[in-house]
């Protein structure tokens, strides 16, 4: 894949359709926090209620056609030095590298947008293998392994904690 061809931007409403078509994929969402989305009503509505007024979440282009998304979300108060991230493309990139790239946009931009964050932190449950490559090629160091933490459609699971300082380098 031609790197320049990857971007990233802000979602539009206009994104509907080609959101559905990944969103709608239980491949994509099985390792996400939100369900499966099943009509382009739902995903006009979760653009418009979620993606959009997200405070860092950008749409994953290739020729400005949405294919995933990257987010990042600062906490607040005395955690606002760090942020979470998480990260979801179409099946049919998987293994492309795409995510990678675009990984990597976001961690140089998010730290020169929100100067105060010192710490990205990734959460990645333990047989999402694909995850933990993508976060390790960025440059992502692997902190420790969680013993049933996170909560996901119904499970409770075994989680991989990533981070990602401002003065470490993405690789």
């Amino acid at each position: 894949m031609d790197q320049t061809r990857i971007s990233l931007r802000p979602f539009n409403l206009s994104d509907a359709d080609d959101f559905f078509s990944w969103a709608k994929d239980e491949r994509v969402t099985q390792y996400l926090r939100w369900h499966t989305i099943t009509t382009r009503e739902e995903a006009l509505k979760y653009l418009k209620e979620v993606a959009i007024p997200h405070p860092w979440r950008r749409s994953i282009c290739i020729d400005d056609r949405s294919i995933g998304y990257v987010s990042i979300k600062p906490e607040s108060g005395s955690d606002r030095h760090r942020a979470h991230v998480g990260y979801a493309v179409a099946a049919e990139y998987w293994g492309q590298g795409i995510v990678t790239v675009a990984l990597k946009l976001a961690v140089v931009r998010v730290f020169e947008e929100f100067p105060y964050l010192v710490r990205l932190e990734a959460l990645v449950e333990e047989e999402n293998k694909g995850s933990q490559r993508v976060l390790e090629k960025v440059g992502f160091q692997k902190e420790g392994f969680l013993r049933k933490y996170g909560f996901n459609k119904g499970q409770i699971r075994d989680m991989f904690i990533y981070s990602f300082l401002s003065t470490d380098k993405a690789m």
